[in-house]
């Protein structure tokens, strides 16, 4: 959806004060952030940020209550938890979030532990990978991925923890916890990974984000899927080059609670 010189230049002012209203430390204690902010050993980190992006749908008190859950299962110890493979004494059956299940935790967790056995962190995984050197690193990073987690649980893929279909999927869940891994403003995100810039993440697109951006003039294509995704994180770009991403929070912020739908 074209904008005019005048409409982009208002938008943009709109989002910026937007973004600045929400990126704020207040915003800490009510998302799922809060979870890996609680650790400073990188591979802490990387765990919980996934286990809680992965789990990240739905009404957000049930999504911490739940985060927490998996935090207590793994007796706050994630690191310590996977390289010891405790999660297989886990019944599969047990409830996570919804329609994850510990069938679904143990598959992630043996992935990521077949991963640590190679490589120190993550982030030296997606280095050694050469994630950053492609227009997509997120959908390339959780190709890789995909390998290593299907060789650690028997050839399976496992759809409720990495996505499947990447030539369509918004990868929301990803690029959220790729947010908090990658944006380094000192504010919510940690900012403890390398492999990806700012620059290279990509909007976190579900249906209240893709809905904002419609009601702004941003997109207007219906579907939230990885098409979209590039479109509209390509207009945030526009804005700030250095960090679209910034802009996650004001389309999550906007339309929460009694603010307008609409530049002032």
């Amino acid at each position: 959806m074209a904008l005019t010189k005048q409409e982009f230049d208002s938008l943009h002012e709109f989002l910026d004060r937007e973004a600045m209203r929400i990126n704020t430390v207040d915003f800490i204690a009510n998302d799922p952030v809060q979870f890996p902010r609680r650790f400073s050993a990188l591979r802490d980190i990387e765990i919980v940020s996934l286990l809680s992006a992965t789990i990240a749908w739905g009404n957000r008190k049930m999504i911490c209550n739940n985060c927490h859950k998996m935090l207590t299962i793994m007796g706050n110890d994630p690191a310590a938890f996977v390289t010891a493979e405790a999660y297989e004494e886990l019944p599969d059956e047990l409830n996570i979030h919804r329609t994850f299940f510990a069938r679904n935790f143990k598959y992630m967790l043996r992935g990521l532990n077949h991963i640590y056995r190679k490589y120190d962190s993550l982030n030296d995984f997606a280095l050694a990978q050469r994630v950053g050197e492609s227009d997509t690193p997120a959908w390339v990073l959780v190709e890789h991925m995909q390998q290593q987690f299907a060789e650690a649980n028997g050839g399976i893929a496992d759809s409720r923890c990495l996505p499947t279909k990447l030539a369509d999927t918004a990868l929301k869940r990803i690029n959220m916890a790729l947010r908090w891994l990658v944006r380094d403003d000192g504010i919510v995100d940690m900012g403890v990974w390398n492999a990806i810039k700012p620059s290279q993440l990509f909007v976190p697109l579900d249906v209240h984000v893709g809905d904002t951006a419609r009601s702004l003039g941003m997109i207007d294509r219906r579907a939230n899927d990885k098409k979209t995704v590039l479109e509209l994180t390509n207009i945030l770009r526009l804005m700030r080059p250095s960090d679209p991403v910034i802009y996650d929070y004001a389309l999550f912020g906007i339309g929460i609670g009694d603010k307008a739908l609409a530049p002032v």
